[in-house]
């Protein structure tokens, strides 16, 4: 029943975040908006760590999954991406070391 409540919670939160994408006119995507509430909650002490952490760690542990279904596809078309591999893989490389470095 913990983990029900906690991903109310965290559903909650994420309906939030489709409300205000829906009312703000501007181009921010609505899991931006969901994070930045969620973030919020947790500063201001709204929602407490211990509401949410458990179904939280389950999320991160499962998210793998997700990006199966994308990897396959990938490689599935590689012969028609094989003449700019070179090119994917320096973006992907650049941008890889933005992000570490703006982290």
């Amino acid at each position: 029943m913990k983990y029900v409540k906690q991903f109310v919670v965290i559903a909650v939160i994420t309906f939030l975040g489709e409300i205000l994408n829906y009312l703000l006119p501007l181009p921010v995507p609505a899991s931006i908006y969901g994070m930045i509430l969620l973030f919020l909650s947790l500063q201001t002490g709204i929602l407490k760590l211990s509401q949410i952490e458990d179904a939280a760690d389950f999320m991160l542990g499962v998210m793998p999954i997700f990006f199966i279904s994308p990897t396959v596809s990938l490689m599935s078309s590689i012969g028609v991406i094989k003449d700019s591999l070179l090119g994917v893989v320096v973006t992907c490389v650049a941008s890889t070391a933005v992000m570490m470095v703006v982290t």
